[in-house]
């Protein structure tokens, strides 16, 4: 398992930071460039997972009620959440920092 990255040093960084341990994604947390966000609207959700299926960076999660929540460490706001969504009960909005 890859060590965390505060205890890199940038000497140890490979070049263009190519990724060459598996289990690291977690380390790297890339949703905070985003400039849109998904909203989830439980009321229309048929939790039918769909959302979570074609989420490219797996940043999509089930509830312990079974609705789906994006988890914004990662989610990038790609937006193909929403528009695969056919009950339209994700949409996209503008990232407020």
């Amino acid at each position: 398992m890859a060590k965390p990255m505060d205890q890199y040093t940038w000497r140890e960084l490979e070049i263009g930071n190519v990724v060459t341990e598996p289990g690291n994604a977690q380390e790297y947390k890339t949703g905070d460039w985003r400039s849109q966000r998904p909203v989830f609207d439980n009321k229309k959700c048929i939790k039918c997972g769909v959302c979570w299926m074609f989420c490219p960076d797996n940043s999509i999660m089930q509830d312990a009620e079974g609705f789906f929540c994006a988890d914004l460490d990662y989610c990038k706001g790609c937006g193909i959440c929403a528009r695969e969504c056919w009950p339209g009960a994700i949409a996209m909005a503008e990232e407020v920092k």
